[in-house]
């Protein structure tokens, strides 16, 4: 097969303000694969709306990749995450992105992974980018992950040098959620200042209540559950705090932030939890608040 140049990020951007109804044309989903995954995407999520799939440690590469190949198929722009540390070497770092672009894929999120060990020479997600320019493989879309609230096991100056170090290979970035419009605002034009000027989309949880999050977190293992809760430890104590957390109300402060503040903040990225439906019916909720100016 002919392989794919490698993709060098254009000139930058300047930072601009962003209204909430721009924001609402732009939202994705992050689905887990699961059994019935694909099921529910084909029932409840129309074909314009992005997917992005998650990896876990236990379960490996195999059903991220899977699944976006057959939600690729069924005429989705769909993303897999592809963890670093589940990488032996280049050798399957070449296998997977000529599966990946074979199958019609066009865009990835590259992230280092929660595994302890890791399963070759990669340890971070610069390793595995640093792989596929190597062998020329790259898509019209590499995203990477940001922090707005920091990391638990990471310092600050650790998370801001390697965002700088990872932007010069990537096109988009996707944040972790955060559930503070102010700080988000504040972030992002922290990044901008950076020279940082990648798209910026905001993860934030969907519509989906505490029983839910409880059995997939259960659902990963125990220690698989452990590091997915310690990641997601603030938007855990939003969802065990009754009536503390609305999506709507994070989102429309986030428009009012982003209308005054100059950033890259583009879109919104929505954690499903594969609640899909529901998902579905606030982001038609969202489009129609900001037809009607609510």
């Amino acid at each position: 097969m002919t392989e794919s140049s490698t993709r060098v990020p254009g000139p930058a951007a300047a930072p601009a303000p962003v209204t909430l109804s721009q924001l609402a044309r732009n939202v994705s989903f992050e689905v887990m694969p699961f059994a019935k995954t694909e099921g529910l995407v084909l029932e409840h999520v129309p074909t314009e709306v992005p997917l992005s799939i998650t990896v876990t440690e236990a379960k490996g590469l195999e059903p991220t990749l899977a699944l976006t190949e057959r939600l690729t198929q069924q005429g989705y722009r769909a993303t897999p995450h592809l963890a670093a540390r589940l990488f032996t070497g280049d050798q399957q770092v070449a296998e997977v992105a000529d599966r990946l672009t074979e199958a019609g894929v066009t865009s990835i999120f590259v992230i280092g992974g929660d595994a302890p060990e890791p399963a070759g020479e990669f340890t971070d997600a610069r390793g595995l980018l640093d792989s596929l320019e190597r062998q020329g493989r790259w898509f019209e879309t590499v995203s990477i992950g940001g922090y707005p609230e920091g990391h638990a096991k990471i310092d600050d100056a650790t998370l801001s040098e390697a965002l700088r170090t990872k932007a010069p290979h990537a096109n988009g970035l996707i944040t972790q959620a955060c559930f503070d419009a102010k700080v988000l605002g504040a972030w992002a034009a922290d990044v901008a200042r950076d020279g940082i000027s990648l798209p910026i989309k905001v993860g934030l949880p969907g519509p989906v209540n505490r029983q839910k999050l409880i059995r997939i977190s259960a659902g990963l293992g125990l220690g698989q559950s452990a590091r997915f809760l310690a990641k997601q430890q603030n938007m855990v104590w939003r969802f065990l705090l009754p009536g503390a957390y609305d999506p709507m109300k994070l989102v429309k402060k986030l428009g009012a932030v982003t209308a005054r503040t100059p950033t890259h903040i583009s879109g919104l990225h929505l954690f499903t939890f594969n609640e899909v439906a529901g998902a579905e019916r606030w982001r038609q909720r969202l489009l129609t608040a900001t037809r009607e100016g609510h």
